[in-house]
């Protein structure tokens, strides 16, 4: 063989070396689900059959196994993970818990995911039993759980999976503010995430990984400040936001991924609408060099997979009693979507809290204030129906009354618009009061105008309030309602007081008539 030859021989063999040396990852996700095992409407409440006909749905478990099964035929080297909140959103997490969401999960294969806040909705207990039945491991990093012995020997910070020859680092991420948004209990302590990931990632690069993917319920913006804020991180897989990000779509928030400091960040909205998928190619120092891909929109294009379809069905049959038995009537669609309850006034807002004062005006009750992160969903305008009312009010919460002073209300209308910029759950609809509030002043001296019956509210004057039992007892930051005079956390169910206010209604026609004036 000639010199010249041999050259090139080994020239080809270097480039193949090096190209051996690029290691390309499909990362599929998904986050946000809340239970959505059936298709669900534009508005993200239930589908009935005759429009999943039409093909006017989305989502489902069944047409995301399809989805996730052709995604996974389309790449050689694949992930499955969640970004959290499988738990609440549905009669179906209401009757099972976590154990549908556990089996499906599953059945389709997840690699990892992180705890979302909605996931400690019932506290540690119901959080283990999802734990236990999983085949993949479940993360979260900002929390010390070594004192919650129902969690401190399974929940894990990170963890390594072999996965196409390499190792990959996962790291879980939680809303710093858990304790806050749903029941942790008080043996869980949640940390900063930028410092939990970075100690993680710390520690798996000591131990040789260098491609490292962040799982995080934190939010669109944290998830920016843990990417400017560490080094290490290649992906970071979002929830909690519901963040939309599309490259070919003005109504998108943002692009996908969005890189900051050199970090991938997706997010794939919610509900089983989307499936995240993320084509990721590193060099072999772990280095991102591509990372492209889209959303997938899980719409009636995509077939439902029909043993998957066949199991939902079946575990729908317990439940169809209650959601199907029609309670009342709307003439127009009565709206509830986050982006609106938690900016502004909204009609779903001003049902509810009309609804909470409505029971409970006989008791010397003045005032109802409804935290907008508990309201999940519109209504399609026509019949209503039990399943539809729990869908927007998936919670059991049940209806507080306690007494507070006027100071002390003004301070929770302070706290409720403190984090409007963000989309915050805390932001408040309210009945028998009304005020105005102004987003470019700083978070503690907005809220002006109050008034409580068509007169200024008064500094010492104590009003009854009427609330749900999760703000009361401090939940999004209504901290000022613990220590309430008179507390009674005990009333009835939530949703059963707003479908009843519903049907007494006649055709209900939704309204806004200026009770929260933006200035």
């Amino acid at each position: 063989m000639s010199l010249r030859l041999l050259t090139s021989a080994a020239v080809l063999a270097l480039s193949a070396g090096v190209a051996s040396a690029e290691y390309s990852l499909t990362i599929l996700h998904t986050n946000d689900f809340h239970a959505r095992f059936e298709p669900v409407s534009k508005y993200d409440g239930p589908c009935s059959a005759e429009d999943d006909a039409a093909g006017e749905c989305f989502g489902s478990s069944a047409r995301l196994m399809t989805a996730i099964n052709a995604a996974k035929a389309r790449s050689n080297n694949w992930i499955l993970v969640d970004g959290g909140d499988q738990f609440q959103g549905s009669l179906f997490y209401t009757y099972y818990k976590g154990k549908l969401a556990a089996e499906m999960m599953n059945q389709m294969g997840y690699t990892a995911m992180t705890v979302g806040n909605h996931e400690f909705d019932d506290g540690p207990e119901v959080l283990r039993g999802f734990i236990d039945a999983l085949d993949f491991p479940i993360l979260m990093s900002n929390a010390d759980v070594s004192g919650e012995p129902l969690l401190s020997d399974v929940l894990m910070k990170s963890t390594v999976i072999e996965q196409g020859g390499e190792k990959l680092g996962f790291i879980g991420l939680t809303p710093q503010n858990t304790d806050e948004l749903a029941s942790p209990g008080k043996n869980v302590i949640f940390t900063d995430p930028s410092d939990a990931v970075q100690g993680e990632v710390d520690k798996l690069t000591e131990m040789g990984v260098n491609k490292i993917i962040v799982l995080s319920h934190s939010g669109y913006g944290v998830d920016q400040t843990v990417a400017e804020n560490t080094t290490g991180v290649d992906v970071i897989v979002g929830g909690h936001t519901n963040t939309y990000l599309a490259n070919n779509d003005d109504s998108a928030d943002g692009p996908y991924p969005t890189v900051v400091n050199g970090v991938q960040i997706v997010q794939a909205y919610a509900y089983g609408k989307y499936l995240g998928e993320l084509n990721v190619t590193f060099d072999d120092a772990g280095n991102v060099i591509e990372a492209k891909g889209d959303p997938i929109v899980i719409d009636a294009s995509v077939t439902a997979d029909e043993a998957v379809k066949a199991r939902i069905a079946e575990a729908a049959k317990p439940l169809d009693e209650i959601r199907t038995r029609v309670v009342a009537e709307t003439s127009e669609m009565i709206e509830g979507d986050r982006s609106v309850c938690r900016a502004m006034e909204c009609a779903m807002g001003n049902l509810i809290a009309d609804a909470m004062l409505a029971r409970v005006a006989d008791q010397g009750i003045q005032i109802a204030i409804q935290n907008s992160g508990g309201i999940r969903a519109s209504i399609d305008a026509g019949e209503v129906t039990m399943g539809e009312v729990l869908t927007v009010l998936p919670f059991q919460n049940t209806l507080s009354t306690f007494q507070v002073t006027g100071a002390t209300m003004v301070e929770a209308l302070e706290n409720g618009v403190s984090q409007v910029e963000e989309g915050a759950g805390r932001f408040p609809q309210v009945a028998g009061l009304t005020f105005a509030f102004d987003a470019s002043k700083p978070a503690g001296e907005r809220v002006s105008d109050v008034m409580v019956g068509g007169a200024p509210i008064e500094a010492e004057t104590v009003y009854g309030v009427v609330s749900n039992d999760y703000v009361r007892n401090g939940g999004d930051g209504y901290r000022m309602f613990v220590d309430a005079m008179n507390a009674y956390d005990y009333g009835p169910d939530l949703a059963d007081v707003t479908a009843e206010y519903l049907a007494a209604q006649g055709p209900f026609k939704p309204y806004v008539e200026g009770r929260i004036t933006a200035k």
